[in-house]
C-alpha cells in the first residue's frame, strides 16, 4: 500500500486544498494519471501519480485542506502484507474506533479526517520493511545519539499533542512507531485537556452568555448591510496572509517619481506599426517598463536583493535579474517571473509576458514560472490608476508600482507644451534599501523612460 501524502507545489505553500478528484476508489492508476487538482497559494495545479496500482481510499476530500506531508488517498500497488505480531490486534482496535466514511465526497472535519487516517496508517505501517524504511525519520523527542522513527502520522500527532516519544518501544517494522504504539499517550493527553477545560466552568458559561447576547447583534448588523458570506479561495486566503504579513514585518518606505513619457509613446507607435507590418506581436508600455527596470536594477544590484532575517549577518544581492509581473488573473492575483529580463529584447518580454498571463487564467503556471522572482512590477494603468503603493513580495527586496499615462502641461524649452507624463512609485524594504538608493534607482529609471531608444538598444 503506497500513501500518498500532500505535495509541496510551490515555495511558499504549508497547505493545499483538494480542488477536484480525478480518480475515485477502486479506478486503475498508471503513471503519470492525473490524480488530483490542488489549489496552492499561487494556483490550481495536476498532480499526476508516480506509481501505479488502485487508488484504495480518498483520506482527504474534494474542498478540505491538508498540509504538506498529510496522507490525502492510499494507492494499493499489491504489496500489502498483514501486520505482524501484536500489531495486528492494535490495528483491528483502531479501526474499531475511527472509522472513515465510505463516500469519498461525505463532508469531514479537518479533526475527523485526521482521525479517520488511523486505521489505514495502522495497515500501511505493517507493510514491508522496505518501503517503510523510506519514509522513517527521526521521531520528535529523540534524544541526542539515539535514533527512533516514526511514521508520518505519528510524528504529526506527536506535535500536535506535543507527545515525548522518546520512552515508546515502537512495534512497527524496524522498530518504527506507529499509531498503534501511542494510544495511551494520546489518550492521557485528551484526558488532560478533558480535566484542563472541565476547571473553568464558570468561564465557560460567561463566555457562552456574551455569545447569546452577541450573536442577535451581530445578526442584526448583518441584516442591516444585507451580508452575504462568500467563500473565500485557497489562493485568497494566502494572499491574505503573506501580504498581512509582508507589511506587518517589513519597515515598507515609498518614492514617487514622475517621467515625461511623450517619447517614450511615441517611440511605441512607431515599433508597433514596424512589428505589425512585418507580422509580429506588438509590445506594450508594460514591456518597456519591464526592460527599462532590469536596465536599472543592472546599475543598482543592491535594490536587486533580498533580506535574510534578523539573526543573520548578510543580505542576499541576486546577480540574475527575474522580474515578477502582477497579474490579476480569473483566478486571482499571481506574479509570474520572466527570467533574466535584463538579457532579453522587448519584444522577447512582450511574448513571454502574454504567454505567462494566458498560462496564469487557465490556471497552467508551473512552480518554476511563479519562483525565483528578484522584483515586481505592479502596472495598474489600464485601469486608469494614476499613481498608488504596493505591498512587497517577499522575499524581494522591493516593488514597483506604475500607474498610467496622463497628457498633462510641462515646460519645454520655455513653451508651455501637452506632453503624456508617467508616475510610479517604488516600495522598498528599508532594512536593506535607503531613501538615497531608492532615488538613485528612480533616477535611472526615468532617465531611461525619457531616452526610450537607450530601452530597445
Amino acid at each position: 500500500m503506497i500513501e500518498i501524502t500532500m505535495p509541496r507545489l510551490s515555495d511558499t505553500m504549508e497547505e493545499g486544498n483538494i480542488a477536484t478528484w480525478h480518480k475515485k476508489p477502486g479506478d486503475t492508476v498508471e503513471v503519470g494519471d492525473v490524480l488530483v487538482e490542488i489549489e496552492t497559494d499561487k494556483a490550481t495545479m495536476e498532480y499526476e501519480a508516480y506509481e501505479a496500482g488502485t487508488l484504495s481510499k480518498i483520506l482527504v476530500p474534494e474542498g478540505e485542506l491538508a498540509t504538506i506531508g498529510q496522507p490525502i488517498a492510499l494507492l494499493d500497488d499489491g504489496s500489502d502484507a498483514a501486520p505482524s505480531g501484536d500489531a495486528a490486534p492494535k490495528a483491528e482496535a483502531a479501526t474499531t474506533e475511527a472509522a472513515v466514511p465510505d463516500e469519498p465526497g461525505a463532508p469531514v472535519s479537518k479533526d475527523e479526517a485526521q482521525t479517520a487516517t488511523g486505521p489505514e496508517q495502522s495497515a500501511e505501517e505493517a507493510a514491508s520493511a522496505g518501503s517503510e524504511e523510506k519514509q522513517a525519520a527521526p521521531a520528535a523527542g529523540a534524544q541526542d545519539g539515539e535514533r527512533q522513527f516514526a511514521s508520518p502520522l505519528v510524528r504529526k500527532l506527536a506535535r500536535d499533542h506535543d507527545l515525548d516519544l522518546t520512552a515508546v518501544q515502537g512495534t512497527g517494522p524496524g522498530g518504527r512507531i506507529i499509531r498503534a504504539d501511542i494510544e495511551d499517550l494520546l489518550s492521557k493527553a485528551d484526558s488532560g485537556r478533558t480535566a484542563a477545560t472541565t476547571t473553568a466552568p464558570a468561564a465557560e458559561a460567561v463566555t457562552e452568555a456574551a455569545t447569546k447576547v452577541a450573536a442577535p447583534q451581530a445578526s442584526t448588523a448583518d441584516a442591516k448591510r444585507a451580508s452575504e458570506d462568500v467563500p473565500l479561495s485557497q489562493t485568497r486566503r494566502v494572499i491574505a496572509r503573506r501580504l498581512g504579513e509582508s507589511a506587518r514585518t517589513i519597515p515598507h518606505f515609498y518614492v514617487t517619481a514622475v517621467a515625461d513619457a511623450e517619447a517614450l509613446m511615441t517611440l511605441r507607435a512607431d515599433l508597433n506599426a514596424q512589428l505589425t507590418a512585418s507580422g509580429r506581436p506588438k509590445v506594450s508600455v508594460n514591456d518597456l517598463l519591464i526592460r527599462a527596470s532590469a536596465l536599472a536594477l543592472r546599475e543598482h544590484p543592491l535594490v536587486n536583493a533580498s533580506y535574510v532575517s534578523d539573526e543573520s549577518t548578510t543580505m542576499q544581492v541576486h546577480h540574475r535579474i527575474n522580474v515578477g509581473v502582477a497579474v490579476a488573473s480569473e483566478n486571482g492575483l499571481m506574479v509570474p517571473v520572466i527570467e533574466d529580463a535584463d538579457q532579453k529584447t522587448v519584444t522577447q518580454l512582450g511574448v513571454e509576458a502574454k504567454q505567462l498571463v494566458g498560462l496564469a487564467n487557465d490556471k497552467k503556471l508551473s512552480i518554476d514560472q511563479m519562483s525565483g522572482g528578484t522584483f515586481t512590477i505592479s502596472n495598474l494603468g489600464m485601469f486608469g490608476v494614476e499613481q498608488f503603493t504596493a505591498i512587497i513580495n517577499p522575499p524581494e527586496g522591493a516593488i514597483l508600482a506604475v500607474g498610467g499615462t496622463k497628457p498633462e502641461p510641462v515646460v519645454v524649452d520655455g513653451e508651455v507644451v501637452v506632453h503624456q507624463r508617467m508616475r510610479y512609485t517604488l516600495s522598498a524594504d528599508h532594512r536593506i534599501i535607503d531613501g538615497a538608493l531608492a532615488a538613485q534607482f528612480l533616477q535611472t529609471l526615468t532617465r531611461l523612460i525619457e531616452n526610450p531608444w537607450t530601452i530597445i538598444a
